[in-house]
């Protein structure tokens, strides 16, 4: 029996299906939120990882939920601003993520980040809680991403290899299928869209083996686009997101602005509607007498 499965167990004897009472997020835009806007979170940003604590607090009224997050940072960057606070608030449910930005926009090297974050999961492991570990998306359908493959591959395995060192919980990106749908992308193609978020939520869930209420969604299907659409479109998305990130990356630019986290501090989950629509999904067919059929 796994450590989980034990986990389960003890979960179920108390109520909530699981044993966890206080999770903690840490990580960059991916775990903050960002391409899934809900003007009743905190911050502004729903994400993943609100949907996910969502879920875990159902049945669970002294559950609570920190997210230190904040986008734009790099693996030093978020080990040195929220490991040490992440440990202060002593949960008993961690996320850690990140390294994506230093492999995208900064060229880092997979087995110096590997060094890192091997550390971090280390002290993060060695507190008793359970970790949760993210390997990346596989973005190889993407032009300009597609050339930086190779090290997110790279960077992946030396995560899976942290995973089972740490005995931690891998969920694995890279191999999620449905992450490989444009419409679980922001537009910037960096950033998952609302459905992202929800499919990479059911992910985490499942890695734990919690049992939830989040099903997987089936966007409908696009229209079949010929190669000079699809090149129309890569020229949109170049001029509108990627030239802007060459510029600001290469240009001086002033100060370091300081963003703040959006839920520095544990607390209750408030649990948003479960009849959210989503764009471009085909909802289930409703059983006789049930409603409309709206995707959770």
């Amino acid at each position: 029996m796994t450590t989980e499965q034990e986990n389960l167990r003890e979960g179920e004897a108390t109520g909530g299906g699981h044993p966890w009472r206080r999770f903690v997020a840490l990580g960059d835009s991916y775990t903050e939120g960002v391409g899934d806007p809900h003007p009743r979170s905190l911050g502004g940003l729903r994400g993943w990882a609100d949907r996910f604590a969502e879920e875990l607090s159902t049945g669970v009224p002294d559950f609570a939920y920190a997210n230190l997050a904040i986008r734009g940072l790099l693996l030093q960057q978020i080990l040195d601003r929220q490991l040490a606070p992440a440990l202060a608030l002593k949960p008993d449910l961690v996320a850690m993520s990140g390294g994506g930005n230093d492999i995208i926009f900064h060229r880092g090297h997979p087995d110096k980040l590997a060094v890192k974050m091997d550390r971090a999961v280390e002290t993060l492991a060695a507190t008793g809680a359970t970790v949760l570990l993210f390997a990346g998306p596989d973005w190889g359908g993407i032009p300009v991403f597609s050339q930086i493959r190779g090290r997110i591959a790279i960077y992946n395995e030396h995560l899976h290899k942290i995973a089972l060192r740490h005995h931690v919980t891998m969920v694995d990106l890279w191999c999620l299928p449905e992450l490989q749908d444009a419409r679980m992308w922001d537009p910037d193609r960096l950033h998952l869209s609302p459905l992202g978020h929800h499919a990479v939520a059911v992910a985490a869930l499942d890695a734990l083996e919690v049992p939830h209420s989040l099903e997987p969604l089936q966007p409908r299907p696009m229209p079949a686009h010929g190669w000079t659409q699809a090149r129309v479109e890569d020229l949109a998305w170049a001029r509108q997101y990627l030239f802007p990130w060459m510029v600001r990356r290469f240009l001086p630019h002033g100060p370091e602005e300081l963003l703040a986290a959006k839920r520095p501090k544990p607390g209750p989950v408030v649990v948003r509607d479960r009849r959210e629509r989503f764009p471009s999904v085909t909802p289930p067919a409703p059983e006789a007498g049930t409603g409309t059929g709206e995707v959770a």
